[in-house]
């Protein structure tokens, strides 16, 4: 069941990485077009930067689920085959340990229990816990940071799954390249 899962939520976040990667090269096309016409469209850099954070911690997750992560095999090619399974299921334990510390950061960051208590109310949310995560806008789009810092969420999340997935060995996808 959560193979599945993992599976389903690998491939939508494949889909929106390559989205966001065809975005950030339509992006940077549309700003070389503007500042060759001398119309530079500002936004559009820290929009192709905010894109290609996103694309990169989304495929990056799915990339945990696919197997498809960069790793340094000297060692490990050298180890019995017993063994290697075992090192493989430490360093799945050791991912999944990272992408639970990941969502404890971000619920400490995002503090959402805490916003919710003061209503959504965000200078309320300020004033006690002095954290501005909702309220800092980004330079030239002016929309709130905590959209483009939302991508942790989906990081941490997936990466969760996808490595409790392959530590549970559910993961087929993995299983099947093998």
């Amino acid at each position: 069941m959560i193979g599945r899962i993992s599976a389903h939520w690998a491939r939508i976040e494949l889909a929106l990485a390559a989205v966001f990667a065809v975005s950030v090269t339509g992006l940077i096309l549309l700003n070389v077009v503007t500042r060759s016409m001398g119309a530079a469209l500002f936004w559009v850099d820290e929009l192709a930067i905010y894109a290609m954070a996103w694309m990169t911690f989304l495929g990056a997750s799915a990339g945990l689920h696919f197997g498809h992560t960069v790793a340094v095999t000297i060692l490990t090619d050298l180890l019995p085959p017993g063994l290697r399974r075992a090192t493989a299921r430490l360093v799945d334990l050791v991912v999944l340990a990272f992408a639970l510390f990941m969502v404890w950061f971000c619920w400490r960051w995002f503090l959402p229990l805490d916003l919710l208590r003061h209503g959504f109310d965000t200078r309320a949310f300020q004033g006690a816990t002095f954290n501005f995560v909702y309220a800092e806008p980004t330079t030239t789009l002016g929309i709130p940071k905590f959209w483009v810092w939302s991508v942790m969420w989906a990081f941490s999340l997936g990466a969760t799954l996808h490595s409790l997935a392959n530590l549970l060995g559910q993961n087929e996808t993995k299983e099947a390249e093998s």
